[in-house]
C-alpha cells in the first residue's frame, strides 16, 4: 500500500501499515500524538529530544506544524489513547488481558 505524505516536506506521513494511518513522522514509527502531548504538557520544542532521542529538532517541529493544522484529529487521538485514571499504579497482563 502507498504511503501518503501530508505535508510538503514529507516529514509526517499516513500509511495504512502502520499504526493503522495514524499520522506518525517519516522514518520512524512515532506518532505525531507523542509530541504533540509533550508540548501540551509545557515542554518546549527543544526540549522533545531529550524524551524522544531519536527525533531531531526539524521532525519536531514537523510534528507542531501538523498538529497545529490538525489539532482536533490529534486530540482525539490522545484521548484515544489514554490510560484510563483507574490503571494508575497498575499492571496490565497480556496474557490474561487483566489489571493487576
Amino acid at each position: 500500500m502507498a504511503v501518503t505524505p501530508l505535508t510538503p516536506n514529507a516529514e509526517i506521513i499516513s500509511d495504512p501499515d502502520l499504526r493503522h494511518g495514524e499520522p506518525i513522522l517519516a522514518g520512524t514509527a512515532t506518532p505525531v500524538r507523542a509530541v504533540a502531548e509533550l508540548w501540551n504538557q509545557g515542554m518546549s520544542p527543544e526540549e522533545v529530544p531529550i524524551h524522544l532521542p531519536h527525533l531531531t529538532m526539524e521532525q519536531v517541529f514537523a510534528a507542531l506544524h501538523y498538529y497545529v493544522g490538525h489539532r482536533q484529529e490529534i486530540d482525539a487521538l490522545i484521548a484515544a489513547n489514554r490510560i484510563p485514571e483507574s490503571w494508575a499504579g497498575k499492571r496490565f497482563d497480556p496474557a490474561t488481558r487483566q489489571v493487576q
